[in-house]
């Protein structure tokens, strides 16, 4: 590492240049893992039509990522805060980069199925550590925006990741979105190689823990578990309900594979301007505040979504908008508040846990969500507003536990 970027202290507020290179760098690792988590998704209806699955097997092929992304992250929160998190995070995005690579060069559902796993096993611990580096170097009073420019890149997935791998899907093979994505994450792993500074001041005062003792250390904090059961209850608000999308649209409402395209494009600009101005008004007005008016707001498309009757393109763009607005808005201001309620010395291995808890959350509401819908006669999905009910109670369940969460980091203010 050249002297150009030299070790940021994590108390220590950054230039404004300099913390915005940082994000969009982190932002750039983050689209390209969220494209491969979410090609999956709107690629079902071929992943269905030419492995001849049911909804129970795509269901698994989605959960199989997020349970191996659980299981290592409950492993690497043991270790990950003894390490530079800037070589950790590249270490990560290496094999992240492999193991997408693997998923396109698959024969057939089971291998594919296999490569998700590994997938998964980076990619989740991946997340964490870009959220607590996040965390690390971004006041309190300035996260919610600055978790905002990184979630961001859901949205820029949507608008065009996710419609470019459709594109090359429909253009060559399912394969090629895969592909594409390994590729392109070579080339912002070079980057991030020279850009991202060393990012180790969380080791200051550290202590090596024995496993008992930094499970006691994590566990043994009631608000650390109120934050846990937060995620989980975000996860089961939204995720049964996203993987299903596409092939419900194509299935029961009557669009075809290339108009799922325009869902996620749509919703995917939307969300691009309105996600960093949620986020800042969770700075200003409290991120709990913040969250609960865009949960309630969101139940609203979360029925409709899993209500539509056969429509035309244009009305379910506008239901679909809206979705992509409001579900993934509730996560700037709730990863704010969940970053900010354990202190810096753990934050590492807080986040890898909480990783772990949001992907299993994301594995059982897929998976369960699969269990949940069925298939008529005609090959229609059935009882998809089952789980549009169930994530309702879970959004209401997630408003509550919010308040129940304490932020013990400096800068919160009373409505934090």
């Amino acid at each position: 590492m050249t002297a150009a970027t030299p070790a940021i202290p994590a108390t220590a507020e950054l230039p404004p240049r300099r913390e915005l290179a940082l994000l969009l760098t982190l932002a750039a690792i983050q689209f390209t893992h969220i494209v491969d988590f979410m090609i999956v998704m709107p690629l079902g209806p071929q992943f269905m039509r030419l492995f001849g699955i049911g909804p129970q097997a795509f269901g698994a092929l989605v959960s199989a990522y997020t349970f191996a992304a659980a299981a290592s992250g409950i492993v690497a929160a043991f270790v990950i805060d003894r390490f530079d998190r800037k070589r950790v995070l590249l270490t990560l995005y290496g094999g992240f980069v492999g193991a997408t690579a693997l998923c396109g060069l698959a024969p057939g559902y089971e291998f594919l199925l296999l490569a998700r796993v590994v997938a998964g096993m980076f990619g989740g611990v991946l997340g964490a550590m870009i959220l607590a580096i996040v965390a690390d170097v971004v006041p309190y009073g300035r996260r919610a925006r600055a978790n905002a420019i990184v979630a961001s890149a859901f949205s820029l997935a949507a608008v065009a990741g996710v419609p470019l791998g459709l594109w090359l899907g429909t253009l060559w093979s399912w394969r090629a979105p895969f592909l594409a994505v390994a590729a392109v994450s070579v080339v912002v792993g070079l980057v991030a190689t020279r850009l991202l500074p060393p990012l180790n001041t969380h080791r200051s005062a550290e202590r090596h823990r024995r496993p008992w003792g930094q499970l006691k250390a994590i566990f043994g904090v009631p608000n650390h578990l109120r934050a846990f059961a937060f995620m989980l209850s975000l996860m089961l608000a939204g995720f049964t309900v996203i993987p299903f999308i596409a092939a419900y649209n194509v299935v029961n409402v009557g669009l075809s594979e290339r108009d799922v395209t325009y869902i996620y494009l749509c919703g995917g600009l939307a969300g691009l301007v309105t996600a960093p101005l949620i986020g800042r008004l969770a700075d200003q007005f409290g991120k709990k505040r913040v969250f609960a008016v865009v949960a309630v707001l969101s139940i609203v498309p979360i029925l409709l979504t899993t209500h539509l009757p056969p429509l035309r393109l244009g009305w379910v763009l506008v239901v679909s908008t809206v979705f992509f607005i409001l579900i993934p808005g509730r996560f700037g201001p709730a990863m704010a508040l969940i970053s900010g309620s354990a202190d810096n010395r753990l934050r590492g291995s807080f986040m890898s846990f909480n990783a772990a808890v949001q992907q299993f959350g994301a594995g059982v509401s897929a998976f369960g969500a699969g269990l949940v819908i069925g298939r008529d006669g005609s090959g229609a999905l059935t009882r998809y507003g089952w789980v549009g009910w169930a994530a309702v109670a879970f959004t209401l369940l997630a408003i509550l536990l919010a308040y129940r969460i304490h932020v013990v980091e400096a800068g919160a203010r009373r409505g934090d």
